[in-house]
C-alpha cells in the first residue's frame, strides 16, 4: 500500500496532481490541511474526481465526510489519547505513533497507524535525524493494526522499507518537494512492484 499525504499548504495544481496520482494507482490520499477553513476544504475536495472519494482520508473537517461519501478518518496521537475517535464507530480510522511500543498496544479498532520518522524527514528539515524507528520495526508484535512507515521515504529507499515487514508506506516530502511529483510516484510504485 502506498499512501500520499498532502502538504499542509496548498500547492499549485495540487488537485490535478492528486487526480493523476490516483490514475497511476495511488491507494489512499490523506488530506492534511490544518490551515484551511471548511469552505476551502470543500472546494479542495470538489476538485478531486468523485470516483476517488472512497480513497480519501480526512485529518480535519470531519463533518464534510457525509457530503462526499468519505468514510476514512485520521486522528493525531493527541486526538487518540483524548478519545476523539470514539464517536466514529463503524468508520475506517487511522492514527499516528512515534515508537513501536505505542504501536504494539493499539487496539484493533484502528485500520492502520503511521509510524514516524523512519528516516530523516524530507519535508521537515532536521526531524528524525537520530531516529531508530527503522530498526525498532523488528519489535512489532501487533498484527491487528497495519503498520505504515512514514518519514524520509523516497524512490531510492522504498524497497528497503517494504523489506522491513511494514504493510505500506506514506509519502509526503518525496512527492510534494519535487518538481515532478508524478514521476517520483511512478518510480516508487515501479520499485515496489519489481
Amino acid at each position: 500500500m502506498i499512501i500520499v499525504i498532502t502538504p499542509e499548504e496548498v500547492v499549485q495544481n495540487e488537485t490535478e496532481i492528486i487526480n493523476q496520482l490516483f490514475q497511476e494507482g495511488l491507494d489512499l490520499l490523506h488530506i492534511r490541511k490544518p490551515f484551511i477553513d471548511q469552505n476551502e476544504m470543500k472546494d479542495f475536495i470538489q476538485k478531486i474526481d468523485s470516483k476517488f472519494y472512497s480513497q480519501l482520508v480526512l485529518h480535519s473537517h470531519y463533518n464534510l465526510a457525509e457530503n462526499f461519501n468519505i468514510s476514512r478518518f485520521h486522528f493525531r496521537e493527541i486526538d487518540r489519547k483524548n478519545g476523539l475517535s470514539q464517536s466514529f464507530t463503524g468508520k475506517i480510522i487511522s492514527t499516528s505513533v512515534h515508537d513501536i511500543e505505542t504501536f504494539n498496544v493499539l487496539s484493533g479498532n484502528w485500520e492502520y497507524s503511521f509510524i514516524s520518522p523512519v528516516f530523516p524527514s524530507i519535508s521537515k528539515k532536521g526531524y528524525g535525524e537520530n531516529s531508530n524507528i527503522f530498526n525498532d520495526i523488528k519489535k512489532r508484535n501487533n498484527t491487528n493494526v497495519k503498520l505504515i512507515a512514514l518519514g524520509g521515504i523516497n524512490e531510492k529507499n522504498i524497497n528497503e522499507v517494504f523489506e522491513s515487514e511494514v504493510d505500506g508506506v506514506a509519502l509526503l516530502g518525496a512527492i510534494w518537494g519535487n518538481d515532478k511529483p508524478l514521476g517520483v510516484f511512478k518510480k516508487c510504485r515501479q520499485n515496489v512492484i519489481n
